[in-house]
Formats: C-alpha cells, structure tokens, sequence
C-alpha cells in the first residue's frame, strides 16, 4: 500500500454519537473500541472511544478518539475536511447530511472558478468543505 493521510478528530466524550453519524452520511464499516475494553482503570472513561476508525465504499477513511478530561481540547477551529470529486450526486448528498443539523458557512452553489462549492459546520463542530469539479469543455 502507498502512504495514505488520514483525518483524526478529537472529541470530548461524544466520539461514538460523530463517527455513528459519519457512518450514516458516508456508509461503510465502523470499528470503535473503548478505554475500557484497553483495561483503563479510569471508569469514567471505560465507555469512551479510544479508538474509532470508519473506511467507507469510497475509500476515506476517517478516525476519531475521545479526549480524555485531562487534556486540552480545542474542537473545530484548527481543522477542515475537504471532500472534492466529480461525482455530484454522491458529494451533493454527503453535503445534505453534514450541513443539515449543522451551519452553512458558505452555501453548495456555483462558484466564479466554475465548481460547484459550500462549506459548513457540522452538528459536531466539525468544519466541511465540499467542491464539486465541473467537465472542463
């Protein structure tokens, strides 16, 4: 296999809720593994995601992890997925599922470089980017 660049997200107790919900918007099979199931002694923890990794029929994969409260956390203004592609139909509907209990940053439409492009916040914190490269003809 080549190198891959994968996206790691980092929440504060509700990873299970975002990659559940990741895994509604982009199908695919979710592996989630608790503190717990890794022995922490931490009972607080034992039901938080150590680890959560979601691979989906496009070939994104995406990974996720609860922060445990010892640590800084500072979701959402340090990252953006970018999801780009000529398949429209498969990128529209991604974005209907990420902006719908979101906020549109910026809507799906045509933009002066001739893609369609939008950008939102998703009900998570976490920022999207969605670029949908048009025929060049």
């Amino acid at each position: 296999m080549a190198s891959v660049l994968n996206p790691y997200i980092n929440f504060r107790g509700n990873a299970r809720q975002a990659m559940e919900f990741y895994q509604a918007v982009f199908g695919g099979e979710l592996r989630l593994n608790t503190f717990g199931q890794f022995g922490s002694d931490d009972t607080s923890l034992a039901e938080q995601i150590m680890h959560g990794q979601l691979e989906t029929p496009s070939g994104y994969t995406l990974m996720a992890s609860d922060t445990p409260p010892n640590m800084t956390l500072s979701p959402g203004d340090n990252i953006t997925i970018s999801l780009s592609g000529t398949d429209g139909g498969e990128l529209r509907g991604y974005w209907e599922k990420l902006s719908s209990s979101g906020k549109v940053s910026m809507p799906l439409e045509k933009q002066m470089w001739g893609d369609e492009f939008g950008s939102c916040v998703d009900q998570f914190g976490v920022r999207w980017m969605v670029n949908i490269t048009q025929a060049q003809g």
